[in-house]
């Protein structure tokens, strides 16, 4: 069975949201990011020498890391994960690499600077988050049915909204309603133990 390595908190939520949604059999592999340890004690850096999550093993030891990548072949192989379309695919892959590079990639930097040195990155974020909320004119990102990207969104949100951002409109609704998903509930619970 395809093991996910994941850490509470983290953006690999996204991850096990979609094969949740997508029905895919799975383990869980809890990683303490800090020490870099799986929950069994062996070094995550011998799964993944990138050292953060997500990380997805196959049966047969193949590697795939990095959001976009994991919720991409998860799209794959349930396509009603990606926007229908001789162009879905690739709008699935646009969305997934714009909350990738827009978005989660300004949260690390933005955690380690001193809080007076934030407001630049902060404003960013305000701009991008902004940006895909107005491109929020149904329930999902891509029409009325949940996407991988919606998955990725919600975790950023969700994030977003625990540091403190004000988001806007309609994305607490967005945040809400995706929430109250079965997968979203059960990924929750499955990671922290709450919901």
């Amino acid at each position: 069975m395809m093991k996910l390595y994941y850490a509470p908190g983290f953006s690999s939520l996204a991850d096990h949201i979609a094969l949740l949604e997508a029905g895919l059999a799975h383990e869980l592999v809890r990683v303490d990011i800090g020490t870099k340890q799986t929950e069994s004690g062996r070094s995550y850096l011998e799964v993944s020498p990138k050292g953060y999550v997500p990380a997805l093993v196959f049966e047969d030891g193949e590697l795939l890391t990095e959001n976009v990548a994991i919720l991409a072949w998860i799209a794959d192989r349930a396509p009603a994960l990606a926007p229908a379309g001789a162009l879905g695919r690739d709008r699935l892959i646009e969305m997934l690499s714009f909350i990738a590079t827009e978005i989660h990639k300004r949260f690390p930097l933005y955690l380690t600077l001193p809080e007076a040195a934030q407001l630049m990155l902060r404003e960013q974020i305000d701009q991008w988050i902004g940006h895909v909320a107005g491109r929020l004119t149904s329930d999902y990102l891509f029409g009325n049915a949940f996407s991988a990207a919606d998955a990725y969104l919600f975790v950023m949100a969700r994030g977003a909204a625990e540091l403190g951002f004000k988001l806007p409109a309609p994305l607490p609704e967005y945040v809400a309603r995706i929430e109250a998903r079965p997968s979203v509930r059960e990924a929750l619970r499955r990671e922290t133990g709450n919901c």
